[in-house]
């Protein structure tokens, strides 16, 4: 039997713990509170401007000239090529760098160098590498151009992607490589039709949060392929993009091209959120 003291103790003791958690739960849910007030106020705004300035010319004409009739083709096409060719160049390069990171050589120096650089990539500022960019390649071709937008977010596409196919590789329960090794099975036929196949969804949605990042980045394409208020396919020349006329609209005084520059931000919210549940629903079915 406890004495009198020693309850009175332990119950002080409760209460005093229960007073503490009351106090750390209401900061946590007001920090959470906080933080989806502008949340919801930023998509509020988006939607209430962005969806005025949507027409079916925003789809189908070239950027305007100040108080002029036009639309973000241009733009919208110039994104949708540099983002679907960044990724094709980038995920391979993502995908093998992290198959080897996690299945030939985990511990090795160079797989620490490996994920040594690759951190600094991913923490690095996007402006940044849009400066390299530009100074390896702009510069000595005196010419902005669309193929050096590419690069400059393929270089944000691969660290991520290496990132989550290394992570996604590890999740791979063991016994599953081991019974293919038993069978005879190669390496690189493990690789491919046990360890890969397993962990493909999370790849997949490493893949898609990577193409999601890339679709809003403005600084590198600044530095790269700058703009063009003209329709081009051309990979050699300059090439409009939705975040730098976004960019370039919003800070202008002309009524036409702020509209324009919210239907853009529009545009850009929807896909980058379809591309997030996308990456959702693909994670939560791989449970």
């Amino acid at each position: 039997m406890m004495s009198p003291e020693v309850r009175a103790a332990r119950a002080a003791k409760f209460a005093q713990r229960n007073v503490v958690n009351k106090i750390a739960t209401a900061l946590a849910l007001s920090a959470m509170a906080f933080g989806l007030f502008w949340l919801f106020w930023i998509l509020f705004e988006t939607v209430r401007q962005g969806i005025g300035g949507l027409t079916l010319a925003t789809l189908t004409q070239m950027t305007p000239g100040p108080n002029e009739e036009g639309g973000l083709a241009n733009a919208i096409y110039g994104s949708l090529l540099m983002v679907a060719l960044a990724t094709f160049v980038g995920t391979p390069v993502g995908v093998m760098a992290g198959i080897y990171l996690a299945e030939f050589e985990p511990k090795g120096w160079l797989a620490n160098v490996t994920r040594f650089v690759n951190d600094i990539l991913l923490s690095a500022p996007s402006i940044v590498i849009g400066l390299f960019v530009y100074a390896v390649v702009v510069h000595p071709t005196h010419t902005f151009s669309a193929l050096a937008g590419v690069l400059a977010l393929a270089l944000i596409v691969i660290p991520v992607v290496i990132r989550t196919t290394e992570n996604m590789l590890q999740l791979v329960p063991p016994g599953l490589r081991e019974a293919a090794y038993a069978l005879g099975a190669p390496k690189w036929k493990v690789i491919l039709s046990i360890t890969l196949k397993a962990a493909r969804t999370g790849v997949i949605t490493g893949i898609l949060l990577a193409v999601a990042r890339i679709s809003g980045e403005t600084a590198p394409l600044l530095f790269t392929a700058l703009s063009n208020q003209f329709w081009t396919s051309s990979l050699g020349q300059p090439m409009a993009s939705l975040p730098v006329t976004i960019f370039k609209f919003a800070m202008s005084p002309y009524e036409n091209w702020q509209k324009l520059a919210w239907a853009g931000v529009f545009l850009i919210t929807l896909a980058v959120l379809g591309l997030n549940i996308l990456a959702r629903v693909l994670t939560r079915s791989k449970h």
